[in-house]
This record gives C-alpha cells, structure tokens and sequence, in this order.
C-alpha cells in the first residue's frame, strides 16, 4: 500500500493520518501508529462523506 500524509497535518507532526487507495477502498491510519489498527471505508461511503461536508 502506498500511504499519503493528509494535507492538513500539523507542523509539529502530532496530528497525522495517513491514506492509501487499495482496490475499492480507503483505508486511514495514525501516522504515529503505522503498525496499528486501519479503518477502512467504501469508495462510495468515501464520496458520500465528502458530499455532507
């Protein structure tokens, strides 16, 4: 999986979350955490989210 830093990450770097793109999915993580636990989302519940906002 290739992981991103979200854009809005802190200039400190406390408050990181990553994203990766695998088939039909999103998944998010802590940055601080990367071998902790993932939630991973639907494409559709992904634009879904982005379509309240």
């Amino acid at each position: 999986m290739k992981w991103r830093k979200a854009s809005r990450t802190t200039a400190n770097g406390e408050n990181c979350v990553e994203v990766a793109r695998i088939p039909d999915e999103i998944a998010m993580r802590d940055s601080k955490n990367p071998d902790g636990p993932q939630q991973r989302f639907s494409i559709l519940e992904v634009a879904a989210f982005f379509t309240e906002i």
